[in-house]
């Protein structure tokens, strides 16, 4: 399910890409990914979860699906991209108390030390950089 890329730029330490259509398959290759690039666990690791997780289920829910899922480990971070067949930027919903939907891309936002959108031919691409603390 995780197959490894190339990579020439040296800071990255691992970089996996892997096909998933939905955010059990998310978790499932974060998971262990997180696994391969050393002990991270407890809320770091559930925090690389959860952003994974978030980006996926926007990707399928607002965007037709995932066309690519990305995970880079670099030092002191986690990035996950997920790109999309859709121009249109993720926004924050205005959600009312009824409605069990609209958290996602707030959650996402806290979490990571920076999110970028950008657009593509074909679609967009979200990063989310997640900060993991030092290796002690």
């Amino acid at each position: 399910m995780i197959q490894a890329a190339e990579e020439e730029d040296e800071e990255h330490e691992s970089l996996h890409e892997a096909h998933v259509r939905n955010a059990e398959q998310a978790r499932i290759v974060t998971r262990a990914f997180l696994a391969e690039v050393g002990p991270i666990g407890g809320p770091d690791a559930e925090a690389v979860l959860l952003v994974a997780s978030e980006l996926v289920t926007n990707a399928v829910r607002h965007a037709g699906g995932v066309t690519r899922f990305r995970l880079v480990a670099g030092p002191g971070t986690v990035t996950v991209t997920v790109e999309d067949a859709s121009a249109t930027a993720p926004r924050r919903w205005r959600r009312t108390p009824d409605e069990p939907c609209g958290a996602g891309w707030r959650l996402v936002r806290q979490l990571a030390e920076d999110v970028e959108v950008s657009t593509r031919p074909g679609g967009k691409s979200v990063s989310a950089v997640v900060p993991l603390p030092p290796e002690t």
